[in-house]
């Protein structure tokens, strides 16, 4: 049975893990720092003028960037799926993360970077492109109020690739000179320097998972189908807009300053759902602090493992949930064919 004191001690224990992971990635690096250098250098004691530049002008802003868009993607995928009731629903498998990739392109060439306002318009950019995915697909595998497993992956994969031609285009027409800060952006960097992006997604990742953790309830009883859901006061069509908008401006914001970062919210809500269970009250709390230290040790590794080169996040995710998607399609068709 879920109790609010259950909720609250998950929750303060997955932060537990989070802030423990973010502590042990701020001493890790090119620069090797000692725990008490970087404990003390958070604290305001001035250690040395490399510590500070290290962790407050470098590190800090990175890991909280990776720590936030690990919640928001995992919550969007916890969001994907409730709606959905589909557990290979997430927003790169959807299309939504390339729809914000290319509104997000467009933002760049024209021009939204250096400045916050700039960022709170290249965030709603990617939103816009998102949402128009989303509800491309959706519209496309909604058949008679459900959405098909087959139908519904078929959907995303054509959103998706329609985007990502509509992204090759643009890069093949944009200016040479910003081609190299875009392909890395596409292949998925948390190296973007400063804490404007930390700021704009903060904002944008407290109404995204505010919004669709006010629904847990709603997606609770929506599990059981839309047609009891409807005779226990669910308004389902009402609940599913809420949640495709809110887990769009969670995808849109963390595309915009992150790239496309994929399979988060595809791996983190299954590993979470498998210790927890499916309630969304406890399981979207969970997940995002899951989904927060998955990115920080994900980004963690892509900046040590192949040192002094680094690799793009988006790699090492993929490496780990490639396979995991594969085993969730070859599950899912076993179940069907009985």
């Amino acid at each position: 049975m879920i109790t609010r004191r259950r909720v609250l001690l998950t929750t303060g224990a997955v932060a537990l893990a989070l802030a423990a992971v973010s502590l042990g990635a701020l001493a890790l690096g090119a620069a090797r720092l000692s725990p008490a250098e970087v404990v003390a250098t958070l604290l305001g004691r001035q250690v040395s003028e490399l510590a500070t530049t290290v962790v407050l002008g470098l590190r800090l802003p990175r890991i909280l960037l990776a720590a936030l868009a690990g919640m928001g993607l995992a919550v969007a995928g916890v969001g994907f799926q409730a709606v959905t009731r589909n557990p290979l629903a997430d927003p790169a498998v959807l299309g939504v993360a390339s729809g914000a990739a290319l509104g997000a392109v467009l933002g760049q060439i024209a021009g939204l970077e250096g400045s916050l306002l700039a960022a709170f318009g290249l965030s709603a950019a990617a939103f816009l492109g998102a949402l128009v995915a989303a509800s491309a697909v959706y519209l496309i595998a909604s058949v008679g109020g459900r959405l098909p497993i087959q139908t519904l992956l078929l959907a995303g994969v054509i959103i998706g690739l329609f985007f990502s031609a509509a992204i090759t285009l643009i890069i093949s027409l944009a200016d040479f000179a910003r081609l190299g800060g875009i392909l890395h952006w596409l292949m998925g960097s948390l190296g973007a320097a400063g804490y404007r992006p930390v700021v704009v997604m903060a904002l944008g990742c407290a109404a995204g998972i505010g919004a669709i953790y006010a629904q847990a309830r709603a997606l609770n009883l929506l599990a059981l189908g839309e047609e009891p859901a409807l005779q226990l006061g669910v308004e389902a069509e009402r609940v599913k807009r809420v949640i495709f908008v809110a887990a769009s401006l969670l995808t849109g914001v963390i595309v915009a300053h992150t790239g496309p970062i994929g399979f988060v919210g595809l791996i983190v809500p299954h590993a979470v759902r498998l210790t927890v269970g499916s309630d969304n009250r406890l399981l979207i709390p969970a997940a995002a602090g899951v989904g927060g230290a998955f990115l920080v040790l994900a980004d963690t590794l892509a900046r040590v493992v192949a040192r002094p080169a680094e690799l793009p996040v988006g790699v090492i995710t993929a490496f780990c949930g490639a396979p995991f998607f594969i085993y969730l399609l070859r599950t899912r068709l076993r179940e069907r064919l009985g």
